[in-house]
């Protein structure tokens, strides 16, 4: 039984050249002044900006083979009236320097995992998702592919999920995600402090079912539970979701 979708190297390129592709003409489509809904405070611009240093600060890391955070020099601030173009060159440099690089190389991430593949993964979901803010700035956004969704979760239970709010309540109880439309199950179960994840079908105190697109959307907090089916302790779920630091 496969329990998860998971992508590789070259799927993740592709992703991001066709996910950025989108993201852009979909600001075009908006205006530099446009709000962006599932970012509040954010114009249009800001998110172009966001999205180009953040291909900037990758491309650098994998390029200079950077160690630690330290010998990454931050990209240059960008004025509002060169936010597109700068988006473009930056996306150019991303997506060649990742790929020349073999997924296995060492480099510096904020992850456990220290390799080229965890940024080519990462810079894939990262776009996706802020394609999905993009195109919410014109009007009703087109759903994330559900593979690429289904290893988003993965991705999303692996590397974020453990980041846990100071503040946020305990979730007192196990949580199974199930995605109806592609291959996808994870159960987790709270432990001290963090979480305990398994690739399974089992039974937990609640169950998140839906598409998986609706459900990675569900977890980064871009659409509210109510998107998805929630079987079981409904409290339990609205914990769960809640916990994570996103920012």
């Amino acid at each position: 039984m496969i329990y998860v979708v998971r992508m590789d190297a070259p799927q993740y390129l592709a992703t991001i050249a066709a996910e950025s592709t989108a993201l852009r003409a979909a600001a075009v489509m908006a205006g530099p002044l446009a709000q962006v809904p599932s970012c509040p405070g954010w114009t249009v611009t800001d998110l172009l900006r966001h999205v180009g240093e953040v291909d900037a600060f990758w491309a650098t890391v994998v390029r200079t083979r950077a160690s630690t955070v330290h010998d990454v020099a931050r990209p240059p601030a960008v004025d509002d009236d060169a936010a597109l173009e700068a988006f473009d060159g930056r996306l150019a440099e991303v997506l060649s320097v990742l790929g020349d690089a073999d997924p296995s190389t060492p480099v510096w991430t904020w992850s456990d995992d220290h390799t080229v593949g965890f940024v080519q993964r990462r810079m894939a979901h990262e776009t996706a998702i802020h394609r999905w803010d993009a195109e919410g700035a014109v009007g009703s956004p087109a759903p994330v592919a559900a593979e690429l969704a289904s290893d988003g979760i993965d991705e999303f239970l692996e590397h974020f999920l453990p980041d846990v709010l100071d503040d946020s309540r305990p979730v007192g109880g196990s949580v199974h995600i199930h995605c109806g439309d592609v291959a996808g199950e994870w159960t987790i179960h709270p432990n001290d402090g963090g979480y305990d994840v398994t690739r399974e079908h089992a039974k937990g105190d609640c169950a998140l079912r839906g598409s998986a697109s609706d459900l990675l959307l569900v977890l980064w907090r871009r659409v509210g539970i109510e998107t998805i089916d929630v079987v079981g302790d409904s409290d339990v779920a609205e914990r769960f979701v809640a916990a994570t630091n996103l920012h």
